[in-house]
């Protein structure tokens, strides 16, 4: 069984360490928030705004998820599927940086619903 994308066992373990039971968290955004993974909101009169990442949480697991993700962009051109193609587009209109921390993002949100669901990684075909 393969880990998600940019997750070894550092990160696996401190994850769990971390987060201990993941059904505390409401759904993966709010275990992403936690981490410091989501942009900072701010909304008013129906208007959104969306400004930079919190990073508040976790700066340690933060740290591990999002070199993992520096490390999965880094091969990301020589790969077909979905996901990549997903991160490559980030890329292109975000930048190196943004797109690693939405590849981050996305990892914890998997990752919670692997440990809230106590289930195994299936990698989509």
């Amino acid at each position: 069984m393969a880990p998600p994308q940019g997750i070894g066992p550092l990160t696996a373990t401190a994850l769990v360490a971390a987060v201990g039971d993941a059904t505390g968290f409401k759904n993966g955004r709010q275990f992403a928030a936690w981490l410091g993974l989501v942009p900072r909101q701010h909304s008013t009169g129906g208007k959104t705004t969306w400004l930079g990442i919190t990073k508040g949480g976790n700066r340690y697991l933060r740290m591990l998820l999002i070199h993992g993700a520096r490390a999965v962009l880094r091969v990301v051109d020589r790969k077909t599927d979905a996901w990549s193609r997903w991160l490559q587009g980030v890329q292109g209109r975000r930048g190196t940086n943004c797109a690693s921390v939405a590849q981050a993002n996305k990892t914890a949100r998997v990752a919670w619903a692997l440990l809230a669901k106590g289930d195994r990684y299936r990698r989509a075909a």
